[in-house]
């Protein structure tokens, strides 16, 4: 979903094939502004900012901001809008977008802080996306679908514990802040909204030696979730030697914690070194 707002440059058509739901509930506006807390020399990216709900309250407080938007009607209203002295605009796919080279190029490196209203339709790909970039970022604030945002969170032994809960727990410290009705967005979405906050883990606390590997075994540890880790992981490990782990063979992904994973992960990469 794009942010936006009633705009005084006249109406736009939301756009299902960019996933477009305006944001327009100024308490909300005001209560996301206020989480993200943006300071005057932040070196901020904003992820479609579409009419420029969040855009407008953000350069309230900042020097300037970079902003990445793929709809080239929205990009002249932003023109037209905003000097680019201040609002300088990326016109492309965030999905394609290299965050760790634009770091270096606003001399922010480390201290990126990322923000957007994420397009429902690639959520899942573009917080992979994003996640390459966190050791040039310093904190990102997102508007996604509520059922994401509890995905991402969730604990091990529950419903929403998966592949994205994994990784994306590896990599950040997150925190679900608050919901945002449908009633906030026109046109309103069939789904409740949530904010979360992601903050990037310090490298002494990403534990995996190889992390290519880990995101494999991760991947084929939840590819059939109702499948026993003897039979998912039977690529890296035996049964026995499952066991021989403190990990039941029987056990399936959703029931080990993001610590388990790292170790499996690296008793793989050091198994791998020996054979």
């Amino acid at each position: 979903m794009n942010a936006a707002n009633a705009s005084p440059t006249g109406s736009h058509r939301a756009r299902k094939r960019f996933g477009q739901n305006f944001l327009q509930d100024q308490g909300i506006i005001q209560d996301i502004i206020a989480a993200i807390a943006p300071q005057a020399n932040d070196g901020m990216v904003e992820i479609g900012p579409g009419l420029a709900a969040l855009t407008k309250p953000l350069l309230d407080h900042l020097d300037t901001l970079h902003v990445v938007e793929i709809d080239r009607d929205l990009i002249a209203r932003l023109k037209q809008r905003f000097p680019a002295t201040r609002l300088h605009i990326h016109e492309g796919d965030a999905l394609a977008f290299d965050f760790a080279a634009l770091a270096q190029q606003i001399h922010s490196p480390g201290r990126l802080r990322i923000v957007g209203n994420l397009p429902y339709n690639i959520s899942t790909p573009l917080l992979f996306h994003l996640a390459r970039a966190a050791d040039q970022v310093q904190d990102m604030h997102f508007m996604l679908q509520k059922e994401v945002v509890e995905r991402m969170v969730a604990a091990p032994g529950t419903a929403a514990y998966g592949r994205l809960s994994v990784m994306l727990q590896y990599r950040f410290y997150m925190d679900l802040l608050f919901i945002v009705p449908p009633s906030a967005f026109s046109p309103a979405p069939k789904v409740d909204s949530a904010i979360v906050r992601m903050v990037p883990r310090p490298p002494a606390e990403l534990g995996a030696k190889d992390e290519e590997l880990f995101a494999q075994l991760v991947g084929a540890a939840f590819s059939q979730r109702r499948k026993m880790l003897r039979n998912t992981l039977d690529a890296f490990f035996s049964a026995d030697e499952l066991v021989a782990q403190g990990i039941q063979a029987t056990a399936r992904a959703e029931e080990l914690a993001l610590a388990d994973f790292v170790h499996l992960a690296n008793r793989a990469a050091a198994k791998a070194q020996h054979t």
